[in-house]
């Protein structure tokens, strides 16, 4: 098996019940584990956020703004393992992470595929620009989080459908609160 082509199927409570090969899970719903990876840094008195816009040859939400890195862990290697190891290999960048929460989430991503995740929040600081890997990013940004929030309540269809919910985990986890509740998940 490689790393990208299998996902691990999950219970409701997130407990490990067998594999799927990565595009058969999501053409039929199946709940599997993934985790999304936020990137902060410090820009004068606020904090920045790593975005990344998918690359276009995604298999769903190509094009679409998302977290810094988001993906699937590997088969027999633990889930911050495998973070840290995408986000270096998707965006060039070595820090370690800290887990703040999960979520399940339920999505149609287009091409008649779902996203029915297990999501675990992951949060790491980088002072640096990244390095993308133009395979799986198109663009990144540095975004405030006000900013990101007007820009998620006015133009939603920009961005990947689990952002809303994995960034309000990421920043109580980072002890911030300031998205709006009109903010619709």
């Amino acid at each position: 098996m490689t790393h990208t082509n299998w996902v691990i199927l999950v219970d409701e409570q997130d407990r490990e019940i067998g594999i799927a090969e990565k595009l058969f899970a999501h053409e039929h719903a199946r709940l599997h584990r993934a985790f999304s990876v936020f990137i902060f840094r410090k820009a004068g008195e606020n904090r920045e956020l790593l975005l990344q816009q998918r690359a276009l040859g995604k298999y769903h939400t190509g094009g679409l703004w998302t977290n810094t890195c988001c993906s699937h862990p590997s088969t027999g290697e633990a889930l911050l393992t495998t973070a840290e190891r995408r986000l270096q290999e998707e965006m060039g960048i070595q820090t370690p992470l800290s887990a703040v929460g999960r979520f399940h989430y339920k999505a149609q991503v287009g091409q008649g595929l779902i996203e029915n995740e297990m999501d675990h929040v992951l949060v790491g600081t980088y002072p640096g620009e990244p390095v993308i890997n133009q395979q799986e990013v198109a663009d990144y940004r540095w975004v405030n989080l006000k900013a990101l929030e007007a820009d998620l309540l006015t133009h939603p269809e920009h961005y990947t459908p689990w952002l809303a919910e994995a960034l309000r985990i990421s920043l109580k986890g980072e002890g911030i609160v300031i998205l709006n509740a009109k903010l619709k998940l």
